[in-house]
C-alpha cells in the first residue's frame, strides 16, 4: 500500500479526526488571511473571511460535544476524551489568538474618525505657530528648518480636509487620501526632529526641538488613530512609505507628551489596557514605523 493510499484509509477510518483537522484548517487560513488584510468581500457589517473562520470555529465547538467522542469514535475513557478534547480546544485557542479582533464598528469608526477631524485644526494651528517661532531664530536655523516646516505648513490644511472627507464619506478611496497624508506629514516632522538636531546654536537647537516635538505628538497621535481605521495590510502599505522609523528619532522625542499621546490613542481605539510609551514605540515598530 502507497502512501496515498494509506493516507486515504485514514481520513476514511477516522472521519471525526480528519472533519477537526479540516476545521482546524480553516480556522489557521482565515486567520491568516484577515491579518494579510484578505476579506473576499463583505458579508453583513464583516467579511466572508471572518465569517468562514466563526463557522469552522463554530463547527469544530459542535464536533467538540459529540457524545460519540471526538478523536477515536466510540472506544477510550471519558478521561482520555476529555483530554484529547482539552488539547484540541487549547490549540483552536492558540490559532484563534493570531486573528485580528473583529474591528472597529461603524458606529466606533465614526468616533475614531471624528477624533481625528477634531485633532486636524489643532495640528493646523500648531504647525502655524512653529513655522513663527523658527522664523524667530537665528539666520541658520531658519536656513535649515524653514524649508521643513513650510512644507508641514502645506500639508495641514490638506489633512484637515482629508479627514473631514473621510468623516463625511467613509470610503477605501478617502480613507487611503487620509493615509497617505498622515504618513508624509509623520515623515516631515521626523525629518525635521533629524535636522533639527544638527542645529550647533545651543539657544536655537532647544527651541527648534521643544517646537518640533508639539507637532510630532499630534502628527504621531493622528498617525495612529488612522491605523485604527486601517486592516493590517494598509498599515503595512503605509508603512513602505515611511524610511524613517520612530526607533530613530525616539531619543528626540518628548516622551512625556508621547505618553499622553499613546493613552489617548488607546482610548478612542477602545483599549482597555493604558500603554506604556515604550509599549506605543514597539506597536508602532511592529506596525513598521
Amino acid at each position: 500500500m502507497n502512501v496515498f493510499q494509506s493516507m486515504i484509509n485514514r481520513v476514511i477510518g477516522s472521519p471525526k479526526t480528519s472533519i477537526a483537522g479540516l476545521l482546524i484548517c480553516g480556522v489557521t487560513v482565515t486567520g491568516i488571511l484577515s491579518q494579510q488584510g484578505i476579506s473576499l468581500g463583505k458579508a453583513g457589517t464583516g467579511t466572508v473571511v471572518s465569517l468562514i473562520g466563526a463557522l469552522a470555529a463554530g463547527l469544530l465547538g459542535l464536533l467538540a460535544h459529540d457524545n460519540n467522542g471526538l478523536l477515536n469514535g466510540d472506544s477510550g475513557s471519558s478521561n482520555q476524551s476529555a483530554t484529547k478534547l482539552g488539547a484540541i480546544m487549547l490549540c483552536v485557542l492558540a490559532i484563534s489568538a493570531m486573528m485580528p479582533v473583529t474591528g472597529c464598528t461603524q458606529a466606533q469608526k465614526i468616533s475614531v474618525a471624528q477624533e481625528i477631524v477634531n485633532w486636524t485644526p489643532v495640528f493646523v494651528s500648531t504647525a502655524d505657530t512653529v513655522n513663527s517661532a523658527i522664523e524667530s531664530l537665528d539666520p541658520g536655523t531658519v536656513f535649515i528648518l524653514g524649508p521643513l516646516t513650510l512644507a508641514i505648513n502645506a500639508f495641514g490644511p490638506q489633512l484637515q480636509q482629508a479627514a473631514q472627507n473621510y468623516l463625511n464619506n467613509p470610503t477605501e478611496t478617502t480613507l487611503q487620501v487620509l493615509q497617505s497624508l498622515v504618513t508624509q506629514i509623520q515623515q516631515s516632522v521626523n525629518a525635521t526632529l533629524l535636522t533639527a538636531a544638527k542645529i550647533t546654536n545651543p539657544t536655537s537647537h532647544a527651541t527648534a526641538t521643544k517646537q518640533i516635538n508639539l507637532l510630532a505628538t499630534i502628527a504621531n497621535t493622528i498617525l495612529a488613530l488612522v491605523q485604527g481605521l486601517s486592516s493590517k495590510a494598509q498599515v503595512a502599505a503605509m508603512a513602505s512609505h515611511a524610511p524613517i522609523k520612530l526607533a530613530v528619532v525616539k531619543a528626540l522625542l518628548d516622551q512625556h507628551a508621547m505618553q499622553l499621546a499613546a493613552e489617548h490613542v488607546s482610548k478612542d481605539l477602545g483599549y482597555e489596557a493604558v500603554p506604556e510609551v515604550d509599549e506605543f514605540f514597539a506597536y508602532e515598530a511592529r506596525a513598521g514605523f
